[in-house]
């Protein structure tokens, strides 16, 4: 339970408070569960992200914010008016994008199964079309080359290559292995490159790779980047841009180990350089870096706040069952991911090892296990924490119960609904 360094999270006079602001105070008449964002530092860590590429010295970053991990509408205005681009991986994503007045122009369209239909939407958006559709596969490649012609468009493509590297992260978030079902391997790309027919009707702008999610450690990430250079190196054209995707881990564990943000922007600085600037001479034109990061800017800008409805005793075990259940949010029953459990008013007193439940009919149905907590009753209020991304996003109605409302504070510490 110890926040003492959470970035947005901290007890004032026994009251949880996200940044900055006291959570019961402003939300004490609202029906829980319900998700709550924090704008304020949403925009720090963004700024953050972006300034920290600038100061490593890559060249044009554009941050296209990942629209899977957290789709809300206000939010996304905000990134938008700091300069964000979008990363979809769907239509609908697309279109909530454009809702948000994010320039087509700034929107990388990635994902193994877009469909005609999609890609018909993407061209259809702007003059140009999108800034890249990141092509999985030649079938793809085939499809968005089919489309482009009726529509006597031509269409911004990146290759994405597969580096077939191992990363240290849950293997249901691993994307960069032969084994996954994204990006193509280098061999086919140096097939697609050789036969100029796949590339009619289409203008291949960029490579882009992207390995997964919650990256805690580097490793992988620079020999992927290393990949990525030596294909740009192979590459007959000079390429407007290099999308070295996202996955940045961040502290949901107190103890985790993690790579820090300047530690990351370094390596992409210096392993671009390394490998692909150095070699490919100043006279030729040096490709910007697009970045795709979601979890970064977002997790820690949120919380799920629910009310306890009952406690419960089976001998040694103890039970606080709360109204939010995994169909709320499910990170915490499909990954066995941690997250802080924290009440909203704390209350002095022995810590008790408790394991905090939902009302599902799924045994999996857990925010946590055997977690020491301070004395919570019924009707108390309790917050789970760094649920900003893949929280919303990933809800259903499971056990037919209706999805829960998100709510903002804005910068003026105004709380408002998400429409």
């Amino acid at each position: 339970m110890d926040i003492k360094q959470h970035p947005t999270l901290s007890y004032k006079k026994n009251k949880l408070h996200l940044s900055g602001t006291c959570i019961h105070s402003i939300t004490k008449e609202l029906k829980t569960p319900f998700y709550l964002y924090n704008v304020e530092a949403l925009e720090r860590n963004f700024l953050n992200f972006s300034n920290c590429a600038n100061d490593h010295n890559i060249f044009e970053p554009l941050v296209c914010f990942a629209l899977k991990s957290n789709p809300n509408l206000n939010l996304l205005k905000s990134l938008k008016r700091l300069g964000a681009g979008a990363d979809i991986v769907s239509g609908g994503e697309l279109k909530q994008a454009l809702k948000a007045k994010i320039s087509p122009m700034k929107i990388v369209f990635s994902g193994v199964g877009k469909t005609e239909e999609e890609i018909t939407l993407a061209l259809n958006s702007h003059p140009q079309g999108i800034y890249s559709f990141n092509v999985e596969s030649v079938e793809e490649l085939e499809m968005i080359a089919k489309v482009s012609k009726k529509l006597n468009k031509v269409a911004r493509v990146a290759l994405r290559l597969n580096p077939q590297v191992n990363v240290k992260t849950h293997k249901h978030i691993s994307t960069g292995g032969k084994s996954h079902k994204f990006g193509i391997l280098k061999s086919d790309i140096e097939g697609i490159l050789k036969n100029k027919k796949l590339l009619k009707n289409v203008l291949l702008v960029g490579l882009s790779i992207h390995i997964g999610s919650q990256l805690t450690c580097l490793k992988a990430t620079e020999k992927a980047l290393k990949e990525l250079s030596n294909l740009a190196l192979a590459c007959d054209q000079d390429l407007e841009f290099l999308d070295v995707g996202g996955g940045l881990g961040v502290p949901y564990h107190p103890d985790e180990p993690l790579s820090s943000i300047d530690e990351y922007m370094s390596l992409v600085s210096t392993t671009i350089e390394k490998y692909y600037t150095s070699k490919k001479g100043s006279h030729q034109r040096q490709p910007r870096i697009v970045f795709e990061p979601g979890r970064y800017i977002v997790a820690n800008t949120g919380v799920l706040v629910t009310s306890v409805i009952r406690t419960k005793s089976s001998e040694e075990n103890k039970f606080i069952i709360v109204d939010g259940g995994m169909n709320d949010f499910v990170r915490s029953s499909l990954y066995g991911a941690y997250h802080h459990v924290l009440p909203l008013n704390k209350r002095s007193g022995v810590l008790k090892a408790s394991h905090v439940v939902g009302p599902i009919c799924e045994t999996a149905d857990s925010f946590a296990s055997n977690r020491e907590l301070p004395p919570i009753k019924t009707n108390d209020r309790i917050c789970i924490g760094d649920v900003g991304a893949y929280g919303f996003s990933m809800s259903s109605i499971y056990n037919m119960r209706e999805k829960i409302k998100e709510y903002v504070i804005d910068k003026e510490g105004v709380l408002i609904s998400h429409k």
